[in-house]
């Protein structure tokens, strides 16, 4: 899409913050108005490019993990555009189900991972998790444990829909044994700036809501953490790939957490 050659029925007029994302990563699968939306995020906070890929190498470790203790279904909500150590290339012997409600990432998923095997590509909605949980049972089995992924995504929910709400719904419609790895930006070492950053994200594709630790941790109510509990990306279970270098805003939160019951 860096051609700004626009697929029909896809948008190249509002910022779309999947594509935003995928600039933030250092991918083309964008517009030049999602990359001006994008620059001035990063004017702002130029750390939000690292800590997209922080985010990024946080999801791979944590399916990583996951696979090795036996998982082999993973639902992955809010997928985002294909990109480079996508869930189902990180692991083996798995079902991977990805869903999301973005035309521009419906269309590229299916385009790139039609034909994966062991990949199925839905269109679903995260605040719809009993029309989502009855799509996924197309695929996964419900009756053994399930990885839900929700990375990325829950800060384009705002208060009104109920963000804890939903993810409620979630664990109680998962089997025992699943996980849910759960990310979200949180201002809490720069209050100043989320203010700036939700307005621009104010006339993109979705609104941008910034969340303290404590409403975080609220969101995982009933599940168990595994260790090291709620941290930045960046320090969940480091590997010798991750970047430890000094951060000015350590912002994106994260967890991994099982649901025993």
């Amino acid at each position: 899409m860096s051609s700004e050659r626009v697929p029909p029925g896809i948008s190249a007029v509002v910022p779309n913050v999947a594509r935003m994302y995928d600039y933030y990563l250092g991918g083309k699968d964008n517009f030049e108005v999602d990359r001006r939306a994008a620059e001035k995020v990063l004017a702002l906070i130029p750390e939000v490019r690292g800590d997209a890929r922080n985010s990024r190498a946080f999801l791979q470790r944590a399916v990583r993990h996951l696979r090795q203790s036996g998982v082999d279904q993973f639902l992955d909500i809010g997928s985002g555009l294909p990109t480079a150590g996508h869930v189902h290339e990180v692991i083996d012997g798995a079902e991977v189900v990805y869903v999301d409600n973005d035309p521009v990432v419906l269309t590229h998923s299916r385009a790139l991972l039609g034909h994966s095997p062991g990949v199925t590509v839905q269109e679903g909605d995260l605040r719809e998790p009993e029309k989502v949980m009855a799509g996924a049972a197309q695929v996964l089995d419900l009756e053994r444990p399930v990885a839900l992924l929700v990375v990325s995504l829950l800060h384009f929910i705002t208060d009104a829909e109920d963000p804890g709400g939903i993810i409620r719904r979630y664990r109680d419609l998962l089997p025992a044994g699943s996980h849910l790895v759960l990310t979200h930006v949180a201002p809490d070492t720069m209050p100043q700036k989320a203010g700036e950053v939700s307005a621009v994200y104010r006339n993109a594709s979705s609104p941008f809501t910034t969340r303290r630790r404590d409403v975080f941790e609220s969101f995982l109510e009933g599940f168990e953490l595994l260790d090291p509990g709620i941290v930045n990306t960046r320090e969940w279970r480091p590997d010798a790939t991750t970047d430890r270098s000094s951060v000015k805003g350590d912002y994106h939160l994260c967890a991994v957490a099982a649901k025993r019951s």
